[in-house]
């Protein structure tokens, strides 16, 4: 079920913060009211299309940054081990010079309320509680707005890497739509007409183009 138009769901854990220091308690309230949020979930720690991922988010850092927009990402390994993996060389398939904050989702609750847990419990025929799928998380994205409300969501399947970009052009996007009320067609991007939410606006937009 889509969490857009709803509040994100609330959570406090561990996670690593700066690349290097471990928190008890994390949380995206500490960005309501002053920064857009993007959180995505990775399957695992050390493994193959999940660094390439978080280095790629990292090396757009600046462009998030300028537009007021915090990244934060998660797995449902521990902070113990995210902090393993940060110090780890990339030539080693480390994630070392990664600066935003890794979250430790150790119980699974957070993917489960945010739909992206690849699977789900359930009680067998003899009444074993068992874990039917894989215990990790979809490549899930959430863009969340300064007043804790999801924008916008992907949920890729394990094998499918993101483009980071396309996240910046969601951003744009909204951040358009807020300021000048207009709504943003097909593969608008900055700089691009966007129109009106009218028929008319419509009309006047597919003549133009």
């Amino acid at each position: 079920m889509s969490l857009v138009g709803k509040k994100a769901p609330l959570f406090n854990v561990g996670a690593v913060i700066n690349g290097e220091e471990i928190v008890d308690t994390f949380s995206l309230e500490q960005y309501i009211g002053n920064k857009e949020v993007l959180f995505f979930f990775y399957p695992k720690d050390f493994t193959f299309v999940c660094p390439t991922e978080i280095l790629a988010f990292q090396e757009k850092l600046a462009e998030f940054d300028k537009r007021g927009v915090q990244v934060v990402g998660c797995s449902t390994d521990t902070e113990e081990t995210h902090l393993a993996w940060l110090n780890t060389e990339k030539d080693q398939g480390g994630i070392r010079s990664v600066t935003y904050p890794m979250v430790a989702d150790v119980a699974k609750t957070i993917a489960s309320n945010f739909g992206v847990l690849a699977g789900d419990w359930n009680y067998s025929e003899d009444g074993i509680l068992q874990f039917d799928g894989t215990a990790i998380a979809y490549r899930g994205s959430f863009f969340i707005d300064k007043e804790g409300i999801v924008r916008h969501e992907t949920i890729n399947d394990l094998p499918l890497g993101r483009n980071i970009d396309e996240y910046l052009r969601i951003i744009d996007a909204w951040h358009h739509t807020q300021e000048f009320g207009e709504v943003c067609p097909a593969n608008w991007e900055e700089g691009k007409d966007a129109m009106e939410a009218t028929r008319k606006g419509v009309a006047e937009y597919l003549a133009a183009h």
